[in-house]
């Protein structure tokens, strides 16, 4: 059985009823509305009072189901977005505005200035052809120290000494 979620629709019409002299309690396992002269109360011996819409309610909660998992409760509902009513909208939350402040050691135009694309774009340039000039200065100077190196060589060069050892021939 499908419970209405309000009740207090129903009986608004009755004078006296709803007026604040009786009170509307929730079913502790279902989490239905009980109204005055429905459900059933049970006071555990620690002194935790429960009340509960119908005997299936107080039977489950007595064998320890959980409301969760037992799909005709409201918690269940609510767990698996069941009957939600699409018109509710979020809450529209404020866009922080971002305001610009100077860091230090850099002023507010430099920072504006990075962010610009046209300048940024400019800056990107330089810094490639920079260090493309870099790697280009130091490939030749690394091909002058090798032409050095092979110069002395080509100087040095004597004739090679012929050990005794290699001019005998036989056995070592």
């Amino acid at each position: 059985a499908i419970f209405p979620q309000n009740f207090s629709s129903i009986y608004a019409s009755r004078e006296g009823l709803l007026g604040g002299k009786m009170k509307i309690d929730l079913c502790n396992f279902s989490g239905y509305k009980i109204l005055p002269g429905h459900g059933k109360r049970l006071i555990r011996v620690d002194g935790k009072v429960y009340n509960f819409m119908t005997g299936k309610a107080e039977k489950s909660f007595l064998m320890r189901r959980n409301p969760r998992k037992t799909s005709w409760t409201v918690l269940y509902r609510r767990k698996h977005k069941k009957g939600t009513i699409e018109e509710v909208q979020k809450k529209r939350t404020r866009k922080h505005v971002k305001h610009l402040r100077a860091y230090q050691g850099e002023t507010l135009e430099s920072i504006k200035n990075k962010r610009n694309p046209e300048i940024r774009r400019q800056q990107r340039e330089q810094a490639i052809k920079a260090a493309k000039e870099k790697a280009v200065a130091k490939k030749k100077a690394k091909q002058q120290v090798m032409q050095q190196k092979v110069s002395k060589q080509q100087t040095k060069q004597k004739p090679a000494k012929v050990f005794k050892s290699q001019k005998a021939s036989g056995r070592r």
